[in-house]
């Protein structure tokens, strides 16, 4: 084995890692990647709608980071016990900077579907329809919980048909090309390990802007460290208030939503 291949191989690791915290722009932002592509490839107190697999956890496990993830029995999620109380009012100072509750503690963040998503105890996702996570409180903490889960779990499962018409803000036009390329195979019904085992929790998030009906969120997943330094991938996502819960919106220009930065001075960290 040469000098040059684990380093190789610690590249190509740290890009992947990288490359899933921009997994937005494979699907939600007008499923470029693969249209383009030719080949195939306990609530607030309420009983949640369960899928499969019933209530509670199996044992925990770690992320690529040695993180703790936890695994609910039911694949897509277990909600926890909400506590309205704990939620931000727009009259306190950490209106826009606050973490939700609960996401540090066991059972915070949940390996639903392969990938790494955050539960809260104070802004939701409150209950589990049809095997999506909704119910997430209308304040920025819910605006970024919602962005997360949205993002990785349509990532995770890009034919999720139901999850991207309910949970994406789309146009006729998406949703005739997202059909067209269920039709023709070109959506996996769900990524193989090989790839969710990189769609890992975010370190830090940041609220840019906030309105009732829409919030301009930003993530800081880690990447590689380069020359010393330690670098995040930020990416931007936009999420809508709709019908009573938030939904994600594509972007419809072409320019970047990711940049990488150095520093997570002014971030909120979960």
């Amino acid at each position: 084995m040469s000098q040059k291949e684990p380093y190789a191989r610690e590249r190509v690791s740290f890009g992947v890692i990288a490359s899933a915290a921009l997994l937005a722009l494979i699907v939600v932002v007008g499923i470029v990647m693969y249209i383009g592509r030719d080949d195939s490839a306990g609530g607030d107190g309420t009983s949640a709608t369960a899928t499969t697999g019933g209530e509670g956890f199996a044992e925990p496990e770690v992320d690529i980071f040695g993180r703790r993830i936890d695994i609910p029995n039911n694949p897509a999620g277990q909600p926890l016990s909400q506590d309205p109380v704990r939620q931000r009012k727009s009259s306190d100072p950490d209106w826009l900077t606050g973490a939700p509750e609960g996401t540090t503690a066991p059972h915070g963040w949940q390996r639903v579907y392969g990938a790494s998503v955050p539960f809260s105890t104070s802004d939701g996702p409150t209950r589990i329809e049809d095997g999506l996570a909704v119910g997430y409180s209308h304040t920025p903490q819910g605006a970024v919980l919602a962005a997360a889960q949205i993002t990785y779990r349509l990532n995770a499962r890009p034919a999720d048909r139901d999850l991207y018409l309910r949970q994406v803000r789309v146009s006729a036009q998406q949703i005739a090309a997202y059909d067209k390329a269920l039709d023709e195979n070109r959506l996996p019904k769900q990524q193989p390990e090989k790839i969710t085992r990189y769609f890992v929790a975010s370190d830090a998030f940041k609220v840019e802007n906030y309105a009732d009906d829409l919030a301009i969120i930003r993530f800081a997943s880690r990447g590689p460290v380069i020359d010393g330094k330690q670098l995040w991938a930020a990416l931007r996502l936009v999420m809508v208030w709709d019908a009573g819960d938030w939904r994600l919106k594509p972007s419809t220009s072409n320019s970047a939503q990711t940049e990488y930065i150095e520093s997570l001075q002014g971030w909120t960290r979960w």
